[in-house]
C-alpha cells in the first residue's frame, strides 16, 4: 500500500467566528489553502459548525479535503478542536452546541460580526448569540460527546496563557482521551516536550489558527496517509503518537 504525505492545517476560522475577518469567506479560504499548497484543512469556528459544510463542498471541487468541526469552549473556558466524520454527525453536534451555548447576545461592534454566507458570498444567516462564550458543558462532557459521535477531539493551543488546558487547569489531564494535542506556533514541539516530560508520548500538531486569509497555511502538519479520509487522518494522528512512544 502506497502512502502519501499531505500538508494539513487543521485550525482555520471563517467569517462566522466573531474574531474571523470578513474576508474569510468559504471561497477565499479554499482559494488561499490551494495557493499555499495545502491538501487538508480543518474548519473550526467558535462553537458552531454552520459554515463548514459549504467550505467542504467547495474544497472538493478544488481537490482540497476539508474536516468539518468547531473550536469548542468548554465550561472551564478551555478551547478544543472537535471534528465530525460525516454530515449526519455534524448536524447532531450542531444541535448539541446550540443546546449548550448560553443566551448571551453578541455585540458586533465589540466582538465582530457572526455571519454565514452561501457560495455567492451572500449572507444567509447571522448568529445572534455570542459564539465565543463558554458552553455549559465540562471538558469531559464535550470529549465524550465528540467521541460518541465518532469524532476527533484535540485540545487547542495547550501552551497558550489563555483559553487552554494548561492556562485553565494548570495541566493536561492524562486520563482525558484525546486524539492529539495542539500547540500554538509560539513554541516548538521539541521544546514543549522537554519542558513537559509527562506529555512526551502524546501526538502533537501545530496549526495556523487563521483568522485572516494571509495566515492560512503559515503553520501546517505533515500527515502520511494512504488516501485522504476522516479515518485516515485519525489514523495518522495515532501513528504520530506511536512514533513518540517508540522513541
Amino acid at each position: 500500500m502506497s502512502l502519501t504525505t499531505y500538508r494539513a492545517d487543521l485550525h482555520i476560522h471563517s467569517l462566522l467566528s466573531p474574531c474571523g475577518d470578513l474576508e474569510m469567506s468559504p471561497a477565499n479560504i479554499v482559494a488561499e489553502a490551494c495557493r499555499k499548497g495545502l491538501n487538508i484543512i480543518g474548519i473550526t469556528d467558535h462553537n458552531t459548525t454552520r459554515q463548514a459544510l459549504l467550505i467542504k463542498q467547495l474544497g472538493e471541487k478544488q481537490g482540497l479535503f476539508v474536516l468539518c468541526g468547531a473550536e469548542v469552549t468548554t465550561r472551564e473556558e478551555a478551547h478544543c478542536l472537535s471534528f465530525m466524520p460525516d454530515e449526519a454527525s455534524l448536524e447532531i453536534f450542531q444541535h448539541y452546541l446550540d443546546a449548550h451555548l448560553p443566551d448571551i447576545k453578541n455585540d458586533s461592534e465589540q466582538f465582530g460580526f457572526q455571519v454565514c454566507v452561501d457560495k455567492n458570498e451572500q449572507i444567509i444567516y447571522e448568529e445572534e448569540r455570542l459564539l465565543i462564550s463558554a458552553l455549559d458543558q465540562s471538558l469531559e462532557q464535550v470529549e465524550q460527546k465528540v467521541h460518541e459521535l465518532g469524532g476527533i477531539f484535540i485540545p487547542a493551543h495547550i501552551n497558550r496563557p489563555r483559553f487552554s488546558l494548561i492556562s485553565q487547569l494548570g495541566f493536561v489531564p492524562t486520563d482525558l482521551p484525546v486524539d492529539a494535542l495542539e500547540l500554538s506556533k509560539h513554541t516548538t514541539i521539541e521544546a514543549f516536550k522537554a519542558a513537559n516530560a509527562y506529555l512526551a508520548d502524546y501526538a502533537f500538531i501545530q496549526n495556523s489558527d487563521a483568522h485572516f486569509v494571509n495566515d492560512i497555511g503559515t503553520v501546517f502538519n505533515l500527515l502520511t496517509l494512504s488516501h485522504r479520509s476522516f479515518e485516515e487522518v485519525r489514523k495518522a494522528l495515532r501513528n504520530l503518537q506511536q512514533k513518540n512512544v517508540q522513541k
